[in-house]
């Protein structure tokens, strides 16, 4: 009896126990169906992200005043850096040559409170100076009116970009606050653009922020330093360290830093979108792995005992295979090839349906990216072949060491 042989057996077996095998199968499906599914889901979610990621085409590093700690634990005094300054930062924005995105700014409060006619905001409203290059940086949308504009940026225009949230307490649903004028912190701006929604998911209070020009901010603080910090975006990741090497040559030249010395800034390449959903995704997939396993785990065990069933319901069958030559190799290579393709039947079974459900997923978030996810099935059908070896091995072993004679005796 060769292998093919065996093949062919093994698939008549599973027919001939039709039922047993279908709800077998079933089990390693709906394992394969959780791992396969929400692995397909997190690909769809990195997917549409990478998409925005390209379409915002930035990666980037943040530069901003060195921080002084006072004393190190040695007693030792450090130097003490003087924070960045304004016109040092519009020297840097004109000298760095890098085809980049270079976006200013600095908080100016986060305790005011917005009013607008009889309306007012809590007393805890966070109030950004900006240059025109900080929406796209940070993906900020304007849904309503418009951005800053360069002259209104350079000149200190007493205009304002307010967060969603403020929009939602200072107006009604059908009011159009373009063109309207607000007040805090003793001033009074137009308003000439609403943010997006972000909700809660963002690194900052968004929605709860009140944007306006890095010049008006700089008056309003009267002499009060601010702490200015600029994020250069790079359109090509290549050139990132590069890049960051070239920023730093033109920062210690404008802040006249002597050669040897240490940089009197602070400069650090931020974490990117894409890392930061890694880190996330990491936990989800970890998360999937776990589910799928304890499923097939129970699949597993469903099958050995199915198996060890049909190991005592054929044992006279075994009998006579041996009596007619069969080794004790064949007959355990039989039983594994029909464990192998219960799991199998399964697999092919929960990976279809993983996928369709995997988008499904995606779907329902408003992801509208169709991802097939060739490796996770590749992974998932190898899980299958893992689990029917492991599952089949000792009926098959049990069955290769029945006794021919006594085999032929059993009823």
């Amino acid at each position: 009896m060769n292998l093919l042989e065996n093949i062919r057996e093994g698939l008549r077996s599973v027919q001939a126990n039709l039922l047993r095998s279908v709800l077998t199968a079933l089990i390693v499906a709906i394992g394969i169906t959780s791992l396969v599914g929400i692995l397909t889901a997190i690909d769809g979610i990195e997917a549409s992200v990478n998409e925005s990621l390209q379409s915002l085409g930035v990666n980037t590093f943040d530069i901003r005043s060195k921080m002084n700690r006072g004393q190190n634990r040695g007693g030792v005094t450090e130097k003490v850096f003087p924070p960045l300054k304004m016109n040092e930062a519009f020297r840097f924005i004109d000298q760095f040559k890098i085809p980049s995105t270079i976006s200013l700014s600095a908080e100016i409060t986060q305790i005011a409170e917005v009013k607008r006619l009889s309306k007012k905001t809590n007393p805890n409203v966070f109030v950004a100076g900006i240059n025109e290059d900080y929406m796209a940086i940070k993906g900020l949308e304007v849904e309503k009116g418009r951005n800053f504009s360069q002259v209104e940026t350079q000149y200190g225009s007493q205009v304002a970009v307010i967060g969603y949230k403020i929009f939602t307490t200072l107006y009604g649903d059908k009011e159009n606050p373009v063109g309207t004028e607000i007040n805090f912190s003793g001033a009074q701006f137009r308003v000439i653009g609403v943010l997006k929604e972000k909700g809660q998911l963002s690194d900052n209070n968004y929605d709860n922020m009140v944007f306006i020009p890095i010049i008006k901010g700089n008056q309003m603080a009267k002499g009060r330093g601010l702490d200015y910090e600029l994020t250069v975006g790079i359109g090509d990741p290549t050139q990132m360290e590069y890049a960051m090497g070239e920023a730093t040559g033109v920062m210690r030249s404008i802040r006249r830093d002597r050669p040897g010395a240490i940089n009197s800034f602070e400069l650090e390449k931020s974490e990117t979108l894409a890392q930061e959903l890694e880190s996330i995704t990491a936990g989800l997939r970890f998360g999937g792995f776990g589910i799928g396993f304890i499923t097939l785990l129970g699949a597993s065990i469903a099958l050995m005992n199915i198996m060890l069933v049909s190991v005592t319901e054929r044992t006279r069958e075994i009998g006579v295979r041996k009596a007619l030559g069969a080794t004790p190799k064949r007959i355990r290579q039989q039983f594994l090839i029909e464990a192998i393709v219960v799991c199998l039947l399964g697999g092919i079974a929960g990976v279809l349906l993983g996928t369709a459900i995997g988008n499904g997923m995606s779907r329902l978030m408003n992801i509208k990216i169709f991802v097939m996810p060739w490796m996770w099935m590749f992974v998932g059908l190898l899980v299958c072949v893992l689990v029917g070896v492991l599952a089949g091995s000792y009926p098959a072993r049990k069955a290769s060491k029945l006794d021919p004679i006594e085999s032929l005796r059993f009823e």
